[in-house]
């Protein structure tokens, strides 16, 4: 089963990019980050002609989630528990049946700039009530994925020019502390269990010739219960897409699993 995780930066935008790259690379399961959509304007249609089903948690103009699938999709699920007052649309989950049920949780977490602040308060706040959902994937011992856009550099390993984001958000002492805190509990990160070394990158900001210059930052990961690590065949970034129209600010990050 191939799962890719793709923050889109807006669904409407990019439908051509991506009903081209659905065609092309043909993921099994991807989930979309930031698709900035209500449930209701999501172009379902024309993805379904690709053979996919669809779920999704939209937003207008910000934010949104959603999980396409060749494979059948029960137990949909929106909305990260633990905050009932929460609106903002970054959290779902869905198993796909197919040899093996898989649990695929899809998530946008918060970006938590300016910091300190309100907005990096509930990105912090965000991630211990993501620890407490994984802590439940954990105790059904079954297979479970988390992925998405992070917005975490978890070390400096993961950025071109790591001196550039000390002060940011996303490589905050807190935010990495966060991230160990969610990675200790026996999460497996796929893409440092198959690949050691820097250089790997999944964002690139839109100015100043990042993209062409590659100085990324690596915050699009996948993490696996221990259940659905032992399945864990790959996991890789689709570099190939240098070189051809921007998609997005992000590209796609996969994983093979052998279910």
């Amino acid at each position: 089963m191939k799962i890719a995780s793709f923050n889109i930066n807006g669904v409407k935008a990019r439908l051509p990019v991506l009903l081209d790259w659905l065609r092309d690379s043909a993921p099994d399961v991807a989930c979309l980050q930031e698709i900035k959509s209500v449930d209701a304007g999501f172009p379902r249609a024309e993805i379904e002609d690709l053979g996919y089903s669809v779920e999704t948690h939209g937003q207008k103009g910000f934010n949104g989630v959603a999980i396409l699938s060749k494979l059948p999709l029960e137990d949909v699920s929106r909305g990260l528990p633990g905050n009932a007052a929460d609106e903002q649309a970054r959290y779902m989950e869905a198993t796909v049946i197919g040899a093996r049920a898989i649990r695929v949780c899809a998530l946008y977490l918060p970006n938590g700039n300016p910091a300190p602040g309100p907005k990096y308060d509930y990105k912090l706040g965000w991630m211990d009530r993501l620890r407490d959902r994984a802590a439940h994937h954990l105790a059904t011992e079954e297979p479970a994925v988390l992925c998405g856009d992070y917005n975490v550099i978890p070390r400096d390993l993961d950025a071109a020019r790591p001196d550039a984001w000390r002060r940011d958000a996303l490589a905050l002492p807190r935010t990495r502390a966060a991230w160990h805190r969610l990675t200790h509990m026996g999460l497996t990160e796929a893409f440092r269990a198959r690949n050691a070394a820097g250089g790997h990158y999944s964002f690139w900001d839109y100015q100043a010739g990042a993209w062409d210059r590659n100085d990324g930052i690596r915050i699009d990961h996948h993490l696996l219960t221990p259940q659905a690590a032992d399945l864990l065949a790959d996991c890789w970034i689709e570099t190939g897409l240098h070189g051809r129209e921007k998609p997005s600010d992000h590209v796609p990050v996969w994983i093979d699993l052998r279910a």
